[in-house]
């Protein structure tokens, strides 16, 4: 199985031809799209999102995982193994949360070299095909690297910060619910907000936050548009009130 995860957008051409690359070279293989709006040219805010959904995808499974600002510059290609899972992508903090929260780790830089390396598309000339064939366990990951080169030591356990908004407007931030304090409440744009279980718990308009099904804190309104209503935009810091 091989899983998407890159912020070239819903419906993006980019994404089409890189499961072109991978129907080619694996063409038996599934491939699930995660996100396709991850955080624009933001793989630190990425990188808090993706580390809450990989547990939700079998062992072996391989993410390939493009989040690339400095795709065509002297970042390296890597691929992580991270809990019995691949990642491939660009060496730019994309993985470390999940490195981070993961047992055992091991990375490697990508040493193969494709016939046609575009300057400024490497999801599709580099990373697809290596995706593909770690899929079907027919290459050798490359060069390994030392651990901790592949983890930055000085980014949070967890990111107080909205990470991505969603198509109901509900604003999803880096925090892991089971990190707060009980009973804590949060402060976004000078609104502070109390914690409830789920959207029917309050009226119609209210705003609140809770858990969402992968454990992070997440800011909503009941049948509304909590990032327009509250103006939240991606970025906006999270503040923890205790309760």
């Amino acid at each position: 199985m091989i899983i998407l995860f890159t912020d070239f957008g819903i419906g993006s051409p980019y994404i089409a031809q890189m499961k072109a690359v991978l129907h080619q070279e694996s063409a038996q293989t599934p491939v699930i799209d995660l996100y396709s709006d991850a955080p624009v040219y933001n793989p630190r805010a990425a990188a808090y999102l993706l580390a809450a959904y990989v547990d939700e995808f079998p062992l072996g499974s391989v993410f390939l995982c493009i989040i690339d600002p400095g795709v065509g510059s002297e970042r390296r290609p890597i691929i992580m193994r991270a809990n019995g899972r691949w990642f491939v992508g660009p060496d730019n903090g994309l993985f470390n949360v999940v490195a981070s929260r993961s047992q055992s780790v091991k990375f490697w830089e990508i040493t193969r070299k494709p016939t046609h390396l575009s300057a400024s598309f490497h999801g599709r000339d580099l990373f697809a095909p290596v995706a593909a064939l770690l899929a079907q366990n027919q290459t050798s990951p490359g060069k390994l690297l030392d651990t901790n080169s592949g983890i930055q030591k000085d980014w949070p356990e967890d990111l107080a910060e909205c990470i991505y908004i969603d198509h109901f407007g509900n604003a999803i931030t880096g925090l892991r619910s089971v990190k707060l304090p009980e009973n804590s409440r949060i402060q976004v744009n000078n609104h502070t907000l109390s914690k409830k279980t789920t959207f029917s718990d309050v009226p119609a308009g209210t705003e609140f936050w809770y858990e969402n099904a992968n454990g992070l804190v997440e800011i909503a309104v009941n049948q509304g548009h909590a990032a327009n209503m509250l103006d939240i935009k991606l970025g906006n810091n999270i503040v923890i009130i205790p309760g």
